[in-house]
Order: C-alpha cells, then sequence, then structure tokens
C-alpha cells in the first residue's frame, strides 16, 4: 500500500490544524499552506474533500477559514487518509472464495494474504490520533 500525494497533504493539514487549535478561529487555507509548504490550490481541494468527509467545518468571508469537526483526540489517521484516498486496502483484488478466486493457482491464498495485509497497515493507522501526532511532533511523547 502506498499512501498517495494527497494522503499525505491531507494529514500535514490536519495536523497544522492541531498544532495551532489555540489560535482564535478558523484558519485560512492561505496560512495552512505557508506552515506546511504545500500548493494552496491542491490544498484547497483536498480540504474540501475532508470537509465532506466531516473532519472539517469552514466559514466563509473574512476571518474564515477551516477548523477540525472534532477534537483532535477523535480524529484518527486513518480516516483522514481514507477521506482522500478511499478505503485502505493493498489494492482491489477481491476475497478468496468468491467470483472464481479460487480456480487459479494459488490465487485464493495470495487474495487472503493481500486482504490481511491491508487489514495491518489499517489497524496500524487506526491506533494513531492527531492530537497524539501533535504530541509527538512537539516532542511530548516518544517517536513511533
Amino acid at each position: 500500500m502506498r499512501i498517495s500525494t494527497r494522503g499525505d497533504y491531507a494529514c500535514r493539514a490536519l495536523l497544522s490544524l492541531t498544532l495551532h487549535g489555540d489560535e482564535a478561529g478558523p484558519t485560512s487555507v492561505r496560512d495552512i499552506a505557508e506552515r506546511t509548504a504545500l500548493p494552496q490550490p491542491y490544498l484547497e481541494q483536498i480540504l474540501l474533500a475532508l470537509k465532506g468527509a466531516g473532519l472539517v467545518r469552514s466559514k466563509r468571508g473574512v476571518g474564515g477559514g477551516y477548523v477540525l469537526a472534532r477534537p483532535a483526540e477523535e480524529i484518527r489517521l486513518s480516516e483522514i487518509v481514507s477521506a482522500v484516498d478511499g478505503p485502505i486496502t493493498l489494492g482491489d483484488f477481491g476475497q478468496p472464495h468468491q467470483d472464481g478466486s479460487c480456480d487459479h493457482e494459488g490465487q485464493c491464498v495470495l487474495l487472503g494474504i493481500w486482504n490481511q495485509a491491508g487489514d495491518h497497515m489499517r489497524t496500524y493507522l487506526e491506533g494513531f490520533t492527531l492530537a497524539g501526532i501533535a504530541d509527538i511532533a512537539r516532542g511530548d511523547a516518544p517517536w513511533p
């Protein structure tokens, strides 16, 4: 599995919101882009996807921008990646014992392995919250 650039940027953007969550009011896309060195037009698209997934809220107009929709302790890395990249899997190979997958030599067992590896990756990413990652970034918690 690969985390796409889009997934990485989404995580970086929300981590920035978390690290600056004590500042009053929403954070503009421009400020997030400057702090994270992300391209603003692409970041705008990503933030819209995150808004659609219910991970951020936005305010329009003067003083507008984005805030987390839930506490950082409740937002998991797996949710962020899934919101912009789709389900966390190793690929779209199908399921063992379905649709003739066991008709070909070794295919069935490999499908089982790929699915289990995807489950492990999803579980690993579910173990990190934005709050926990922010603590690591601030030096308040050990690196994973």
